[in-house]
């Protein structure tokens, strides 16, 4: 049987991390992989984390299914929290997943389900992941949007794109700090977009996986809020990897709103349906600690105080980033990425050029061009910006 299988194309941020692992120059830097790192390389466990993790130990005492949902205590702290006054009502109804792809992955099979021949748009550039995992659910795929060499992605070209989605099409938009390029719709577009939605009848389906990282967590959340208070239908994948730091817990939910109470729980029990035959039921671990955090007063301050540092960290890299390229003569390279936020941010490189900042410098990014700024210890960034300097200036 095995032999009959064809080669498999390889995961292309899993391979540079492999060859990452294999560089022995000292100096390397790895800003591949989507993870935030403190000033000594580590990824630490949040102290909020740590502490609702003391409290579970002492008061665990089963190890008990908890259900095809998952954790509902977890589902509604995340109803809560993602939607504000929009989640927990008639309207909406979460189920727990293995992290935000879970989440991607069983709402792409829901809407397999329910619109089998419908159009799933998708950014360009998008999450790497984003198209894989929606046509291994068996649905079509277009884009919209283009890369800009300046402004990293053109959200006039996505409004224009995506006048031409069909209704009963679903479009696939990221909530906060857009990856790869950095940036996000401005406050007229994503208005845009929702009357467009309510008036042509796409459905929006929100991948929210950096919300907390960008404008601070209200301000990032404020886009899909609109959205749940201004559209009929809409699904929402949510990840705690990132802002809870719980990368290897695999943690998150999938949300669906509907416009009726009915609506919404058929969609809940499809959900659960697709999950059965998928993984059965998600992990306990990292929700009961999101659940933890979210429901005690001292411990959800002191997860957003944590937070507003990690964002207040990754702004001021790329701030330094941009004033070391400015002080370099590349005023126009470090004025774009000032326009970027979030984890990441998007060099103007071809796959050449960052093969060069990979082979040269010992400097890993995407081949597209993303680069991991979360990922940077201040004192590397000196080192980051002659590497960008030397590859644009062809020395």
């Amino acid at each position: 049987m095995l032999e009959l299988l064809p080669p498999p194309p390889t995961d292309p941020l899993w391979d540079l991390t492999e060859e990452f692992g294999t560089d022995v120059r000292p100096e390397r830097l790895n800003l591949v992989l989507g993870v935030y790192r403190d000033d000594t390389g580590r990824t630490p466990v949040m102290a909020a984390v740590r502490e609702a993790e003391i409290r579970l130990a002492h008061r665990s005492d089963s190890k008990e299914y908890r259900g095809l949902s998952g954790n509902l205590a977890f589902n509604e702290a995340m109803l809560g929290l993602v939607l504000g006054t929009a989640g927990p009502s008639d309207r909406a109804a979460a189920v727990q997943t293995v992290a935000g792809t879970g989440a991607l992955r069983l709402l792409a099979d829901l809407v397999c389900r329910t619109r089998p021949g419908c159009t799933v748009w998708i950014s360009d550039p998008a999450y790497v992941n984003h198209r894989p995992i929606l046509e291994a659910a068996g649905l079509k795929v277009r884009t919209y949007g283009r890369r800009d060499a300046e402004r990293g992605f053109d959200t006039a070209a996505m409004l224009a794109d995506l006048s031409g989605a069909a209704r009963h099409d679903v479009v696939l938009l990221q909530g906060s700090c857009h990856n790869p390029t950095g940036v996000d719709p401005s406050r007229e577009d994503w208005e845009a977009l929702a009357a467009m939605a309510a008036r042509d009848g796409w459905v929006p389906f929100v991948d929210l996986a950096y919300h907390g990282l960008g404008d601070g967590l209200e301000a990032d959340l404020w886009p899909t809020r609109m959205l749940a208070e201004r559209v009929p239908e809409m699904l929402v994948a949510v990840s705690c990897s990132k802002n809870f730091g719980l990368y290897s817990d695999r943690t998150g939910c999938a949300i669906v709103l509907g416009a009726s109470r009915a609506a919404v729980r058929h969609a809940e029990t499809a959900l659960q349906n697709v999950a059965r035959t998928l993984y059965s039921m998600p992990p306990e671990h990292g929700a009961a600690l999101v659940t933890t955090i979210l429901g005690d007063e001292g411990l959800r301050a002191a997860w957003r105080a944590e937070l507003e540092d990690m964002r207040g960290r990754i702004g001021a890299n790329r701030s330094d980033l941009c004033a070391q390229l400015d002080s370099l003569g590349w005023t126009g390279q470090a004025r774009a990425l000032a326009r970027q936020k979030g984890m990441f941010s998007m060099l103007p490189f071809t796959p050449q050029q960052m093969l060069r900042l990979r082979r040269e410098f010992a400097v890993y990014g995407t081949t597209g061009g993303r680069i991991n700024i979360a990922g940077l210890a201040g004192h590397q960034v000196p080192r980051l910006a002659h590497a960008i300097g030397a590859v644009l200036g062809g020395e």
